[in-house]
């Protein structure tokens, strides 16, 4: 291979770019990202970007060891001929590739009849962040639609740097719906201990206010006053450009093996948010990580496997993880929490606030959450490790 084209400018892209050049990789290396800027930081976009802790600047990778690249920034990918070996970018400029990587992640999902209203915002990118600080000012009403990771990340972020009027919507009956119903009550407990008003088991049916923002009402009828709405209810992938490709596509993600490569073609992989590929842990089945771990770990894998022979390549498997920092604690998880059919505290101290909590399906561990427990949390990854690698070593 002699070009390698990287679709993406985030996490995913920027660690393939970099597995190409510590792989000692001679080609040419292009780097195609919708965003002026180049590859940053995500997880502090919700948390110390937005508190105002850290410059702007310290968000964004070291790009140093890609200054050969080829930077093709502002322009997102529009299209794909993967008969042609070519990416078209929307503005029109065709790149040739021999190889290509596939990291163009996720966007914020919109909630319909707000968009185009002022003081609604979504935060999915550095200028997201930019502008919801801008606009968050101490004095301001604030509704979060969504209390996944990132509304509950917002919450408490805007509480420390003290805006006092937060409340977050929720249509499941506690925050972070993934980590269940008992570790949940503990966070709304943590949220509502800061100040934070919460609206649990309800539904946002649509806004208040004509051009600019004035609140949402509730599916029974009630108005939740607001100056500002964040819209945080989950993400799509970036694969509409995709369409006409004639690549697998499952839910907007690109169906993958186990070695990162699109199904159908030797010359094209995916990694990160975009992609979902077969997992021992899922018995085979696909799966897709929305996590800052994975796209790390797979970006890697993807570009790598990208330029081995095939006796070389390595199957991606790997134990999910995700960290989340909400006032005082520290979020631990590891291990695939949606594929439990059940999650119970197994320790607890109200006081730290500190707790562990495992994930069962059956008699089988398939992840743990910790609160304030760093150190369980790497046994328990260490341990799924291991069961992950029993579970492919048997299935081969």
């Amino acid at each position: 291979m002699r070009r390698i084209v990287i679709v993406g400018g985030g996490l995913a892209g920027h660690r393939a770019a970099c597995a190409l050049v510590d792989s000692e990789f001679g080609g040419e290396i292009t780097i195609v990202g919708e965003e002026e800027h180049r590859p940053y930081d995500r997880p502090p976009l919700s948390k110390q970007v937005l508190g105002g802790i850290h410059e702007d600047e310290s968000a964004f990778y070291d790009s140093e060891v890609l200054s050969d690249a080829n930077w093709k920034l502002g322009s997102p990918a529009a299209g794909l001929d993967v008969a042609k070996n070519v990416v078209t970018l929307a503005n029109g400029e065709e790149v040739e590739y021999d190889g290509l990587v596939i990291a163009t992640g996720r966007r914020a999902m919109e909630l319909p009849g707000f968009h185009g209203h002022e003081g609604v915002h979504m935060l999915r990118s550095l200028d997201d962040s930019r502008a919801l600080r801008k606009a968050a000012v101490r004095d301001k009403r604030v509704v979060i639609v969504g209390a996944g990771f990132i509304g509950c990340e917002v919450a408490a972020t805007l509480r420390g740097v003290g805006v006092d009027d937060v409340t977050m919507v929720e249509m499941v009956p506690h925050p972070m719906p993934v980590v269940g119903p008992d570790v949940g009550a503990r966070a709304a407990k943590i949220h509502e201990d800061h100040g934070v008003r919460l609206q649990l088991g309800t539904v946002v049916s649509e806004p208040v206010g004509q051009a600019r923002i004035e609140g949402v009402r509730l599916e029974n009828g009630d108005v939740i006053p607001a100056d500002l709405v964040l819209i945080s209810i989950g993400s799509v992938p970036n694969s509409e450009w995709l369409d006409e490709s004639g690549l697998q596509l499952n839910k907007g993600t690109v169906v993958c093996d186990e070695n990162c490569f699109a199904l159908g073609t030797d010359n094209v992989v995916a990694a990160g948010d975009v992609a979902s590929w077969p997992h021992p842990d899922a018995g085979g089945e696909l799966v897709w990580v929305e996590h800052w771990t994975n796209a790390r770990d797979m970006g890697a894998a993807a570009a790598k496997n990208l330029i081995a022979e095939p006796g070389e390549r390595q199957p991606h498997v790997t134990v999910p993880t995700f960290w989340s920092d909400q006032y005082d604690v520290k979020i631990k998880s590891a291990g695939f929490l949606q594929a439990a059919d059940r999650i119970e505290v197994i320790e607890e101290d109200p006081e730290k606030p500190s707790l562990v909590a495992e994930a069962h399906k059956g008699d089988l561990l398939t992840g743990a959450i910790v609160f304030n427990k760093n150190r369980r949390i790497i046994d328990y990854q260490r341990q799924l490790g291991e069961q992950t690698a029993a579970t492919n070593t048997a299935a081969a």
